[in-house]
């Protein structure tokens, strides 16, 4: 996979944000994004390998489209300045995210803004036993690797249920479990990326099983 051809492709689409230009290139981008559809098809064979109960994702259905939805969000640009695809996919596991793009790059795990019975779920979870999610997020070779912790999007009051003097009251705030484990263009256009993903893939694991097994015991 040529990621430099990737973010060439980006950035000229970037700077070129309509669809006349993507209809001149539109050659050059199916190139770009069939060369990325076979990569991750090679990492989903390599992630079935590494874990036995990692979900089967077919390429197309990992890739996410590179239109904007401008129904919903009219002032947004035609189309992203990045590549986003979600492996792992399943409706009782929490995603695992990779994107690559002009502006940011970033390998993450968990749930974003998760439906109100799945964030229920989780907070029902650290309600029972917040200290093992403590433990994996606290772990010096997690932290080193999303050394952000928890991705900052959190209720400024206590969500509904819980008081002030819960001992887990902190994380009980958030409202998305993520961890990220941001990318350089370099390590990504290196030829140890794939190796690079499936190392972050592995050190994941404690957290995405921590929220998968709350949603579904």
């Amino acid at each position: 996979m040529d990621f430099t051809r990737l973010f060439r492709f980006l950035r000229d689409l970037n700077t070129n944000n309509h669809k006349e230009w993507m209809d001149a290139h539109r050659k050059e981008y199916h190139t770009v994004r069939d060369s990325y559809k076979k990569w991750l098809e090679t990492l989903d064979a390599e992630l079935s390998a590494t874990d036995p109960d990692y979900e089967h994702t077919p390429a197309g259905k990992a890739l996410n489209r590179i239109n904007n939805n401008l129904l919903y969000h009219p002032n947004k640009p035609v189309y992203k300045d990045n590549f986003g695809a979600v492996l792992d996919k399943s409706p009782v596991k929490s995603e695992f995210y990779i994107h690559l793009g002009i502006s940011e790059s970033f390998i993450a795990g968990g749930f974003y803004r998760p439906e109100k019975n799945i964030l229920a779920s989780i907070r029902d979870a650290i309600d029972y036993d917040g200290e093992e999610l403590r433990k994996i997020l606290g772990k010096p070779s997690f932290k080193k690797l999303f050394g952000g912790g928890l991705y900052d999007d959190r209720l400024k009051g206590n969500p509904k249920g819980y008081t002030k003097d819960h001992p887990q009251i902190e994380l009980l705030r958030y409202k998305s479990y993520v961890v990220v484990h941001e990318l350089s263009e370099k390590e990504i256009t290196s030829p140890g990326f794939m190796e690079e993903v499936i190392s972050v893939y592995r050190k994941l694991l404690p957290f995405r099983n921590y929220l998968s097994k709350a949603i579904t015991v």
